[in-house]
C-alpha cells in the first residue's frame, strides 16, 4: 500500500482506489485516525502538512463546484473585501449533501452555459480547485451586481481595468455568450 501523502488535504474514494486501497483498508485508516470522512466520496487527510486554503475545502465539499464571484475576485486581487464565506457555483440541478461548519460555503446555482464558461483548474502542490478565470469573474460580478453590491462591483471593475494582463475582447465575448453584453458595456463606458 502506498502511504498517504502529507501534501494532499483531501482524498477521494476514487483516488484511494487508484492507489490500491479497498473499502476495508479505507475504513481502517479512519479507525486509525489518519483520515476523516467528509462526505460520500471524500476524506480529509489528518496528517496533512501545508497551507490551509478554504478553496481546498470548497472543492472537497462541493466536488463539481467552481469558486466564483467575490471569492474569485479576492483570489485575483480585484478587491480588498474579505468575504465571510467561500462563493461556489454549481449547476442548477446539482445537489450538495454536506457543508462544513467552517469555512462557510455559499452556494450559487448557475445555468449550464454560465457554469461551463471560463473554468480553470488551479493546482497548488498536490491540491486542486476550480475557479472561473478573471474575465468570467468580472462578467459574473456585473451580472450579480445586486447580490454582490454596487460599490464592490465598481471597485472590482476599476481594479480589473488597471491590470496590464486584462483581455477586454474575452470580457465582451463572455458577456455576449452569457447575454449580459449591454450591462457590461454600460459599466465599462461609465468607468473608461
Amino acid at each position: 500500500m502506498p502511504t498517504i501523502s502529507k501534501g494532499k488535504k483531501y482524498i477521494t474514494t476514487a483516488e484511494f482506489k487508484g492507489m490500491g486501497y479497498s473499502y476495508y483498508k479505507i475504513t481502517q485508516l479512519i479507525e486509525e485516525g489518519l483520515i476523516k470522512k467528509v462526505n460520500r466520496s471524500t476524506y480529509e487527510n489528518l496528517s496533512y502538512i501545508g497551507d490551509e486554503n478554504d478553496f481546498y475545502s470548497a472543492e472537497a465539499f462541493v466536488p463539481e463546484g467552481v469558486i466564483c464571484l467575490l471569492s474569485a475576485a479576492r483570489y485575483y486581487e480585484l478587491t480588498n473585501f474579505l468575504p465571510d464565506a467561500v462563493d461556489v457555483a454549481i449547476g442548477r440541478k446539482k445537489k450538495v449533501s454536506t457543508l462544513p461548519d467552517w469555512p462557510e460555503i455559499k452556494i450559487f446555482y448557475f445555468d449550464s452555459v454560465r457554469m461551463e464558461t471560463g473554468v480553470q483548474k488551479v493546482c497548488e502542490g498536490e491540491n486542486i480547485f476550480h475557479i472561473f478565470d478573471i474575465e468570467k469573474t468580472v462578467v459574473d460580478i456585473i451580472y450579480y451586481r445586486n447580490k454582490v453590491g454596487i460599490e464592490e462591483t465598481s471597485e472590482i471593475l476599476k481594479n480589473y481595468l488597471k491590470r496590464k494582463d486584462r483581455q477586454i475582447d474575452r470580457l465582451y465575448a463572455y458577456a455576449k455568450q452569457l447575454r449580459c453584453e449591454k450591462t457590461v458595456r454600460n459599466y465599462l463606458e461609465v468607468l473608461v
